[in-house]
């Protein structure tokens, strides 16, 4: 326990409490909620396992140090005194990402480079020598987070955003982001213990990381790198026990994974990506339109899926919404139909009483995601009545 140390994994608004789960479940201590954002303690290993395995966080980041500011000349000496040797040296290149929600600093740009330069001034000022900024391929990502007049400087570990999964080369008109996939699917209680459905699979992301979670295969086996491994300090040996430990914990997947979208061209992206995941043999994608079809499988069926919001695609939506409400009521008795959208208006087309809603993000926009329970039998009426 004495190596161990403070981190924070971001993630999306809503998510906080199953990345909490995630967090503890994978052997993290201390784990504390915050607004999207939930903090932790373990160590050097536990930070590349955490960058590996959780399916829910966007970045982790290694807090290093923390102050008050109330000016931009108090910022650059307090900064300037760190010792950044610590972290980087005049041979290395860093970059700077800054969030500030201050009143006395409204330019997270202008903080970045009062940053850059103190961190510039003070290897000048020892060594003669100077590091350089790279901010697409950098050495250290450096995270700067100001709130009021408190300041936290932070190690970035993971480089690009966590969705970047690795798997994805082929997208559509409006693709979901792989972590936003990966929670919705934890939050609809998809566990991998039956059979599933996206009949609007897209570039085939939520099909993906359904069957990732189905056998415990690690988020981002496939990802090509993480920020930790240009660091000082990495240690490959044990990011490759990790790896290799994380690998052994995947588990055998004996239902189906089904996956419809009407263009071809769709279904030929989906399963590229799909191969590029390795999970060919777990998930079957046709080009089918859901509205002329029928459940293809006996008994329950978790069903998730994003269909469009008439934010990007000229549809008419009350006609669309109205055909989801009547496929799933005359063609998917037993299913759990989750659906996300930000146009709340067409929820209403649906006709179905949702059982659950829940508020969570799309990148800006504001979304539901809300669940039909499609009964069998005697229970059919009473709950797919339609809306007054």
């Amino acid at each position: 326990m004495g190596n161990n140390f403070k981190m924070v994994a971001k993630t999306l608004f809503g998510f906080e409490e199953i990345l909490a789960k995630e967090l503890r479940n994978l052997g993290a201590s201390n784990v504390k909620e915050g607004t999207r954002n939930v903090s932790f303690e373990g160590d050097t290993g536990f930070m590349y396992k955490a960058n590996l395995c959780l399916r829910t966080a966007i970045k982790i980041i290694k807090p290093i140090h923390s102050f008050a500011v109330r000016n931009e000349n108090e910022l650059y000496r307090k900064i300037y005194a760190m010792d950044w040797a610590e972290h980087l040296s005049a041979d290395t290149t860093f970059a700077i990402d800054t969030t500030a929600n201050s009143e006395n600093f409204t330019h997270s740009l202008y903080v970045s480079q009062k940053v850059k330069d103190a961190i510039v001034d003070k290897f000048r000022d020892m060594d003669g020598k100077r590091p350089n900024v790279d901010v697409k391929f950098p050495d250290l990502r450096i995270n700067i987070h100001i709130h009021n007049e408190y300041c936290n400087v932070s190690l970035d570990s993971s480089g690009r955003s966590l969705h970047h999964r690795g798997y994805r080369t082929a997208t559509n008109i409006a693709p979901i982001n792989e972590v936003l996939a990966a929670g919705l699917l934890l939050l609809s209680g998809w566990d991998g213990q039956g059979d599933f459905m996206d009949p609007m699979c897209g570039s085939g992301t939520f099909l993906t990381e359904a069957a990732m979670i189905a056998c415990n295969i690690p988020a981002n086996i496939n990802r090509k790198e993480f920020a930790f491994e240009k660091w000082e300090d990495y240690d490959q040996a044990l990011f490759e026990k990790i790896m290799d430990s994380s690998l052994k914990k995947a588990r055998e997947f004996r239902h189906k994974i089904i996956g419809y979208d009407k263009a071809p061209s769709a279904v030929r992206k989906a399963q590229d990506n799909v191969e590029n995941a390795n999970l060919s043999e777990y998930i079957t994608i046709e080009r089918k339109n859901f509205f002329d079809t029928d459940k293809p499988v006996d008994g329950s069926l978790h069903m998730v899926f994003n269909p469009p919001y008439g934010e990007r695609l000229n549809l008419d939506m009350e006609d669309f919404y109205s055909s989801i409400g009547d496929t799933l009521k005359q063609g998917y008795p037993g299913t759990n139909a989750w659906l996300i959208t930000s146009n709340r208006e067409a929820l209403k087309f649906v006709g179905l009483r949702p059982s659950r809603k829940i508020k969570v993000f799309n990148s800006h926009l504001e979304s539901r995601l809300v669940k039909y329970e499609m009964y069998e039998g005697s229970k059919k009426g009473k709950y797919m009545k339609r809306e007054e």
